[in-house]
């Protein structure tokens, strides 16, 4: 599997076939949030959701960038991974006021 990263986007790809994504748009000078996650039905279960995630937090961490997330497995992924809390932003929040992007 390869992670290829195009703009706020990260996909994995076999075969030239994107079987999984993850978005994360721009949402403030230095702020990405990351609000959709996807893999092939085919490739659930066998963590490429999770290496998704782990792209993205790498890429803002090389970035100094940081995230807020409103997508439903990025936000349980956080919580699972307080290693990576550094690359939340300030203002994070993990209620359901997080779907609630604050411009």
């Amino acid at each position: 599997m390869e992670y290829r990263v195009i703009s706020n986007r990260i996909t994995a790809v076999e075969n030239d076939q994107v079987l999984g994504e993850i978005t994360f748009p721009v949402c403030g000078p230095e702020t990405v949030v990351i609000d959709h996650t996807w893999v092939d039905p085919s490739l659930r279960g066998q963590g490429t959701a999770g290496q998704l995630m782990q792209a993205v937090v790498d890429k803002l961490r090389a970035d100094g960038r940081k995230a807020q997330a409103t997508c439903s497995y990025a936000r349980g992924w956080f919580a699972k991974h307080p290693e990576a809390a550094d690359v939340l932003a300030d203002d994070w929040c993990d209620g359901p006021e997080a779907c609630r992007l604050r411009f």
